[in-house]
């Protein structure tokens, strides 16, 4: 009946096993008592006591099929095994007629087991069950007196069945103990990969889908959103891809999406997805991030400002990779109500925006020129207190029947004039970039010297 216990064996096998385990040795342990007092005791067999011993023996063999072959973690049936436990073992106690030292040893063997196996709920139980059979013992069986004489043979039985139990226990507790160091290890390492998944994934997806994944957001639905919707791409990128090597090409793209992705982050953007050279942010999707649609938008052209400047920064870099030509962007920013969420089949989906709104970014992008940043009304009507635009008129874009108004991007309002902070000239032969707010004091005086030297130089110079 009993199953050998292995390295694979599971928490959900090992806890009902020993039950069975722990059950039957109470079980034995108090019908050999039976047996073995009838015995000695000089009266001769008692058929209650043979009666009950044999239903000892049956019970075993019943909750060998009720906790191994059936469902032993089922509550209900945990509840009547552990009244049933106390209800045998105490008519068999009667049945001993009380006798102190045996009866003392399987009413605290039997409390022990209920304490160890389940909880105060189960050792309620289990005495619920002793009482009942006490009683049945006392009244129905007519045990009413206790027997204090002394039963070596009992005494022996009962006290080897106590020394099985306990050392089944210890080898039960020390199996168990194993098995929660070695279940403890592989979660651990299991979480660690998953955080390693985790991570990798997130440097592919959206952060909503991130979130969705680690488990931070169940509920990723399809909505209706007023966002604000970036493009950008760089400007005359066909050409230089075909004048580059791969490898250059490589190295360029990916410094460049680098950047601009720690820009977006910065302004806590969903960068939507690569394109090539072509990038796609989103404001206002991510309830989690938004800040409202006026904060949103504010944010998307303040990143858009930052990026431009920061493009401005990269080029020595990229001179050093052999680009001739200073690479400049252009950029749309367009706002209005979009359908966001993912799209797709069940193998194969895609977090984006939809709408008209996220195609006439798409349009403003391609309209502007290099350096500029084009935004709709819809944007501007939102941004116009805290950064300065530009009218420019309307355009024609492709898809929509009626002319486009459109603004450009200056600055922040609070930078303009002599609060200007940054200041940013590039020609052939020429390119400087002066940010205020990165300059430390330590550092002007170099600057300062740095840009007379470059004035005397070129006064010097006699430039054809």
């Amino acid at each position: 009946m009993l199953y050998p216990v292995t390295n694979e064996t599971t928490f959900e096998e090992l806890i009902p096993r020993y039950q069975y385990y722990f059950r039957v040795l109470l079980g034995f342990s108090a019908s050999a008592a039976l047996i073995g007092y009838d015995l000695t005791d000089g009266k001769g067999l008692n058929i209650a006591a043979l009666v009950i011993a044999l239903l000892l023996l049956a019970y075993c063999s019943f909750t060998y099929w009720l906790t191994l072959l059936r469902d032993g973690h089922n509550p209900s049936s945990i509840t009547w095994l552990a009244i049933a436990d106390g209800f045998v073992i105490s008519l068999a106690i009667s049945e001993l007629d009380y006798t102190p030292w045996p009866s003392l040893l399987l009413i605290i063997l039997l409390q022990f087991n209920a304490l160890a196996q389940g909880s105060v709920k189960q050792w309620l139980e289990v005495n619920i069950g002793v009482l009942f059979g006490l009683l049945i013992g006392f009244f129905l069986l007519a045990n009413q007196s206790i027997n204090f004489d002394t039963n070596s043979t009992l005494n022996n039985v009962v006290l080897i069945g106590a020394f099985a139990y306990l050392c089944l226990y210890g080898a039960y507790s020390y199996n168990y103990q194993q098995q929660l160091i070695e279940s403890n290890r592989q979660f651990h390492s299991d979480c660690e990969t998953y955080r390693n998944h985790a991570y990798k994934l997130s440097r592919y997806l959206p952060g909503p889908v991130t979130a969705m994944i680690k488990g931070q957001d169940q509920n990723l639905q399809t909505e209706r959103k007023r966002i604000t919707v970036f493009f950008s791409d760089i400007v005359g990128f066909t050409e230089l891809s075909e004048e580059l090597e791969a490898e250059t090409l490589n190295e360029l793209l990916n410094s460049y999406l680098s950047e601009m992705s720690k820009v977006a982050n910065k302004f806590n953007g969903t960068v939507d997805k690569f394109m090539g050279d072509a990038i796609m942010v989103l404001f206002g999707d991510d309830r989690d991030t938004s800040k409202g649609v006026k904060k949103d938008a504010i944010q998307c052209v303040a990143m858009a400002i930052e990026m431009t400047k920061r493009m401005r920064e990269l080029q020595p870099q990229w001179a050093e990779l052999g680009i001739k030509k200073p690479l400049q962007i252009r950029i749309g920013i367009n706002s209005g109500y979009c359908t966001v969420g993912t799209f797709g089949t069940d193998k194969n989906l895609d977090y984006t925006a939809l709408g008209a709104h996220v195609n006439l970014a798409s349009r403003l992008e391609s309209a502007g020129k290099p350096g500029n940043i084009l935004i709709s009304h819809e944007t501007w009507a939102l941004i116009k207190d805290v950064i300065l635009c530009r009218d420019k008129g309307q355009i024609k874009a492709k898809g929509f029947s009626y002319p486009i108004q459109v603004y450009e991007v200056v600055n922040y309002r609070k930078d303009l004039g002599s609060n200007q902070s940054y200041l940013s000239e590039s020609m052939d032969g020429f390119s400087m970039h002066l940010d205020l707010e990165k300059i430390k004091n330590y550092d002007k005086e170099q600057v300062i010297d740095s840009l007379k030297v470059a004035v005397k130089k070129l006064q010097d110079k006699n430039i054809r």
